[in-house]
């Protein structure tokens, strides 16, 4: 299943568009998707913060680095 345009593709200004509307999305996609709606936003949210901290390391906080362990 596709998520959308590969992050790596995405340019900056995309990038940084399709995280922010996947962040305001997610509530509401918590409480009233269905699990495979939050699953699928979830690996897209995913996908989108590795590709920013890989893109813009000095803009988040070190802690927020703690994602990348997981992969």
């Amino acid at each position: 299943m596709t998520l959308g345009i590969p992050p790596a593709e995405l340019s900056d200004e995309d990038l940084e568009r399709e995280l922010r509307h996947t962040h305001e999305q997610r509530h509401d996609t918590f409480l009233n998707g269905t699990s495979e709606a939050l699953s699928t936003h979830t690996r897209r949210m995913h996908e989108l913060e590795l590709e920013y901290l890989q893109r813009f390391p000095g803009r988040v906080r070190e802690d927020a680095r703690k994602l990348q362990q997981g992969v």
